[in-house]
């Protein structure tokens, strides 16, 4: 989440105490930028405990451990075959001497018509790297913030390329320095608009690692009243799995996330999908964002229950999901 949601978490963040990290991660060795070989498994667990290890010191933009983040991204999608949309999966950008670079996959869809359409499922994949120190740690691993969301789309980039239920083309956009003010997202939804990519939906996933109370929707859609995308994607899955957020508008979060490139570029249904509510997790940009503080039986729920919706929203014969008053 974009570091200019500052409004209300400060609050959140103090007091709180450093907890006992994951032992599972890499070894400090496993971060070179020619360790992709040595990089963990890449089930769910596994990744979400490389990403967010203590090993990548927080992903931030320009360092060795957002290059090792890459690398092992690059490496699910090559072993899943999930081809690169570009010359290469990187869709690399400068941010004054910074080189920053997204990682996009992509998967043809199999219809002969709707394959020309394509649907963006992305998540960011930087962080803040290191910070204060809190009880003598100071990396902020970002495990909800966003290594939750980045895991999710390479569960779902797997699963669409084992089983090849896509009419559509989709593209999966895991994008670099969200932190520095939406930038890697910037960069490619200008270039995607340059190309001409006929580009129905997109989704962003943000923050999906925590579960809300059992009385609300499971997450919600930021610019909720935007499009119709909520209600149809409860359709698809036949349960309502994205509702409402209030504070959502009253903190912007619509503007604050890397679905709005794309919005503002394409003038498509473009928003953020989150399980995160300001009530349910007290670790934003901290060092407590840890692994072992995210919910795996809830993100696995959250991954599978999706799938439907997506795959409705892939398959549908038409563009169902529109702009509001269109």
């Amino acid at each position: 989440m974009n570091k200019i949601l500052v409004f209300s978490f400060a609050l959140l963040v103090l007091g709180c105490g450093s907890q006992k990290k994951i032992s599972e991660v890499a070894s400090p060795q496993e971060t070179s930028e020619n360790s992709v070989t040595k990089l963990p498994k890449t089930d769910m667990k596994s990744a979400l405990k490389y990403l967010a290890s203590d090993a990548l010191k927080g992903r931030q933009t320009g360092t060795v451990g957002l290059e090792s983040a890459a690398q092992f991204i690059e490496r699910v999608f090559e072993e899943h075959h999930v081809l690169p949309y570009f010359e290469t999966y990187r869709d690399s950008f400068k941010i004054k001497t910074i080189d920053g670079y997204n990682i996009v996959g992509y998967l043809e869809g199999h219809d002969p018509e709707l394959k020309n359409e394509f649907v963006i499922l992305g998540a960011h994949y930087d962080h803040i790297g290191i910070v204060d120190a809190v009880n003598g740690d100071n990396i902020a691993n970002g495990a909800n913030d966003d290594a939750s969301g980045t895991v999710a789309v390479l569960e779902w980039a797997k699963y669409f390329a084992k089983t090849k239920n896509n009419k559509r083309s989709i593209l999966f956009t895991l994008y670099d320095a969200e932190e520095m003010g939406l930038k890697g997202s910037e960069h490619l939804a200008e270039r995607l608009k340059k190309e001409n990519l006929n580009l129905y939906t997109m989704i962003n996933f943000e923050m999906v690692g925590v579960p809300r109370a059992a009385s609300e929707t499971m997450a919600y859609v930021t610019g909720f009243e935007l499009s119709n995308m909520a209600e149809k994607l409860n359709e698809y899955a036949q349960e309502d799995i994205v509702g409402f957020l209030p504070q959502a508008k009253q903190y912007n979060l619509f503007q604050r996330s890397d679905n709005y490139p794309f919005y503002n570029s394409f003038k498509i249904p473009a928003q953020a999908i989150s399980t995160f509510d300001f009530t349910n997790f007290d670790y934003y940009h901290h060092v407590d964002d840890e692994a072992d503080k995210m919910d795996l039986v809830h993100m696995q729920n959250f991954i599978n229950k999706m799938i439907p919706a997506l795959e409705g929203m892939i398959n549908a014969p038409t563009k169902e999901i529109k702009i509001s008053n269109e």
